[in-house]
C-alpha cells in the first residue's frame, strides 16, 4: 500500500504470439541499485489489472529495498495465466526478455510462479534466483524479527507462548510458522488446500484453522501470508488480534484499513518491513556480496521497532513512517 501516483522508471510489456506469453515487467527506481522483485503469476481478469498489480508490487519492493539498507531498487514481473499458456516456452521467453535488460532486473518466485517455471527461465538468463528454500526461510526468519520487534513494543520479552495466526501455508507461511515455532510461540495455520496447513501444523506442532476463520481467530498476532489485499476496513473491524504482521506483499486493500487498525488499537507492522528476509537473502549474496547476510536480517528487528516507536510517538500511520523513512534515504543518494 504505497502513497501517491504509480509512475515507473520503465515498463515492458510482452506479448508473445508463439508462447501466448501476456507479461508485464517494470522497473520502479533504481537510485540505490538494480530492480529486484519476483515474477507473479495469476488469472488477471485484464491486462490493466495485472499492469497495477505489477507497479504497485515494483513500488513496494523500491521501498522494501530502501528500509532494508540494500543495494537494490524496485521491480517486478508478472505473467498473466490463462489457458493456452506453454509455460516452459514462455517462462523461457520471459527470461531471454529478463536476460536483454542485462542486470536491471534481478528476479526470483513469486506467488503462483512453480519451481518448474524458474528452472525454464534459468535456461535463458543469469539473473534468476532459484534457491526457494533458503529464501522462505530467511523470509520466515524475518516475518518472526519483525513480530518479536512488535510484542516487545506490547511489553513482550519475546514471542514465547503467544498465539499467532498464519494465513497461507506456502513457502513463505510454511518458513514463518517453523520461525514461530522455534521462538517458543503457539502456531495455528491456516491454507486453501487442508492437506498443506494439516502437514505444516503437525511439523510445527501447531493446529489447523479452517480458511474461513483464520482472520478472526484469536490471537495475539495475525500474520498473512499468501495474497495481498486480504484485509480491507471491513476485514479490519473483525481482527481479533493486537498485531499484523506477516509476508505477504501488499496485506492491505487500502489506507482506510490500516486507520481502522489503529483505531481499534491494532498494531500494523508495515509488510513492506516484514516481508523483506527473502530480498535480503538474495541481494545481499548476488549484488552486494556478503558471505553472511544475517547481519542484514537481523536489522529487521530494529528496523522494525524504530518505525513502530515513530508512529506511536507522532501518531501517524506505520506504513506512512515507513515509506517516509525509505524516500528520505533515495532522495540522500539523488541528491548527496
Amino acid at each position: 500500500m504505497m502513497r501517491g501516483k504509480l509512475n515507473a522508471q520503465r515498463c515492458l510489456a510482452i506479448d508473445d504470439a508463439a508462447t501466448q506469453l501476456r507479461a508485464f515487467i517494470v522497473i520502479d527506481d533504481t537510485t540505490l541499485g538494480p530492480a529486484c522483485g519476483g515474477v507473479r503469476t495469476r488469472a488477471y481478469p485484464d491486462p490493466e489489472a495485472a499492469l497495477d498489480d505489477c507497479m504497485s508490487l515494483a513500488r513496494t519492493m523500491t521501498i522494501k529495498c530502501a528500509l532494508a539498507g540494500l543495494a537494490a531498487g524496485g521491480g517486478k514481473a508478472v505473467v498473466l495465466d490463462h489457458p493456452q499458456l506453454d509455460r516452459r516456452l514462455a517462462f523461457r521467453e520471459l527470461g531471454r526478455r529478463i536476460e536483454s535488460l542485462q542486470g536491471l532486473f534481478r528476479t526470483s518466485g513469486d506467488l503462483g510462479t512453480t519451481g518448474a517455471d524458474l528452472a525454464a527461465m534459468a535456461t535463458t538468463t543469469q539473473y534468476v534466483h532459484r534457491d526457494e528454500a533458503r529464501l522462505s526461510t530467511a523470509a520466515g526468519r524475518g516475518i518472526a524479527l519483525a513480530a518479536k520487534a512488535c510484542a516487545r513494543m506490547r511489553g513482550h520479552a519475546s514471542l514465547q507462548g503467544l498465539r499467532v495466526a498464519i494465513q497461507g501455508c506456502g513457502a513463505i507461511g510454511a518458513a514463518a510458522a517453523r520461525a514461530f515455532a522455534v521462538a517458543g510461540a503457539n502456531v495455528f495455520v491456516s491454507d486453501l488446500d487442508e492437506r498443506r496447513s494439516a502437514a505444516i501444523a503437525a511439523e510445527v506442532n501447531g493446529a489447523v484453522v479452517p480458511a474461513d476463520a483464520v482472520m478472526e481467530i484469536e490471537a495475539d498476532i495475525l500474520a498473512p501470508c499468501a495474497c495481498g489485499g486480504v484485509i480491507d476496513s471491513a476485514v479490519a473491524e473483525r481482527v481479533n488480534a493486537w498485531a499484523v504482521c506477516g509476508g505477504a506483499n501488499n496485506i492491505l486493500r487500502d489506507a482506510g484499513s490500516e486507520r481502522v487498525l489503529l483505531a481499534r488499537g491494532i498494531t500494523y507492522v508495515p509488510d513492506v518491513i516484514s516481508s523483506a528476509g527473502a530480498v535480503i537473502e538474495g541481494i545481499g549474496e548476488t549484488v552486494m556480496g556478503q558471505a553472511d547476510r544475517t547481519p542484514l536480517i537481523d536489522a529487521i528487528y530494529e528496523t522494525t521497532l524504530a518505525v513502530l516507536e515513530r508512529s506511536a510517538r507522532t501518531g501517524a500511520l506505520p506504513s506512512i513512517v515507513a515509506e517516509d523513512e525509505a524516500r528520505a534515504r533515495i532522495a540522500a543518494l539523488r541528491n548527496p
